[in-house]
């Protein structure tokens, strides 16, 4: 077993350990369900990842790291909500099982366990700690709200979509990467350079997800393929068609994206295509590639031994070449 897979099956474990048996059991029961159902748990992993790197004690990152993966997903249950999303994981939203109100209200309640958990570490660096998570939040905060902003605003561009997915995916990642640094004590230049990192993996991250939503596969992606076409989400993808298209195909891909009363499996079918013709596929593809590439030469640079980055190199493949 690699040292990545080890520390997965450690964060399991310590996931498990939870108990959410409080009452009110209507607070808590979405909450268990959320975290029952798994996911990629890449963030806290990230955090462990790093911490083993840098010569750190694993155990001592393990609360922290549950403190990300419990933020992460209080930021799903209330995404979920605002996109109106019915599928996560291949299972029933929270929203959608019980009801908005729970939903929100348990997310808010994940929120409070997140912080108790990010607090769990030495108190010569809980300020540090706390700081990097606050600036984080808040940012991931900015960054939905960018999101939103984008419905309503017919003239978005690539510059600030990527603007908001920094804020909205990669600085979670980033600072994941460097919580596990700084639980290790490693150096600032050192804590500063993995979160460098850290953003180009989320910016290549975050539009790699944005292809799967169009182009990936249901069984695989565990949600609805196409839902980004579906609610006219000014991703990466439609950005980048509306700048290439021209003549009848941009007539085409404007009707289809906006014009009532479409079938929905026909604008997906027929949005897809316009994006293969117009070369959308392949541009973001590559897109992705340069992101991943910018990360790999921060990663060169940290002045740790090649061997003890293995297995960060190996997430990274498994994050971008990932088909689900």
């Amino acid at each position: 077993m690699d040292l990545a897979e080890s520390l997965r099956n450690r964060i399991e474990e310590a996931l498990r350990a939870e108990q959410f048996l409080g009452k009110p059991f209507e607070l808590y029961d979405p909450i268990a369900y959320t975290l029952s159902q798994g996911g990629k748990r890449i963030r806290p992993l990230l955090a462990l990842i790093s911490c083993a790197m840098f010569d750190g004690e694993v155990e001592d990152a393990i609360e922290p790291a549950k403190g990300i993966e419990f933020f992460h997903n209080f930021t799903l249950l209330h995404d979920d909500i605002m996109d109106q999303a019915a599928l996560r994981r291949g299972n029933p939203t929270v929203w959608k099982k019980w009801n908005t109100d729970r939903a929100i209200l348990s997310g808010d309640t994940m929120f409070v366990l997140a912080y108790e958990k990010i607090s769990k570490v030495r108190p010569d660096i809980l300020p540090e700690i706390l700081e990097l998570f606050n600036i984080t939040a808040r940012q991931v905060c900015e960054g939905q709200q960018l999101d939103m902003n984008f419905e309503t605003n017919p003239e978005v561009s690539t510059d600030e979509y990527l603007e908001m997915i920094r804020l909205k995916t990669a600085v979670l990642i980033a600072c994941s990467l460097k919580l596990g640094a700084l639980v290790a004590r490693t150096s600032v230049e050192n804590a500063d350079m993995i979160y460098r990192f850290g953003i180009q993996l989320g910016m290549a991250f975050q539009i790699r997800d944005d292809f799967l939503d169009v182009f990936g596969r249901h069984d695989k992606v565990g949600k609805e393929i196409g839902g980004d076409i579906v609610t006219r989400k000014k991703t990466y993808l439609y950005l980048t068609a509306f700048n290439r298209a021209k003549g009848d195909d941009l007539i085409r891909l404007t009707y289809y994206f906006h014009e009532p009363g479409i079938p929905l499996e026909e604008k997906i079918h027929q949005v897809r295509n316009l994006y293969l013709k117009t070369g959308v596929d392949k541009l973001t593809q590559e897109t992705i590639e340069s992101y991943s590439q910018e990360a790999l030469h921060l990663l060169k640079q940290i002045p740790v031994d090649e061997d003890k980055k293995i297995p960060l190199r190996n997430l990274v493949n498994e994050m971008l070449d990932r088909d689900y």
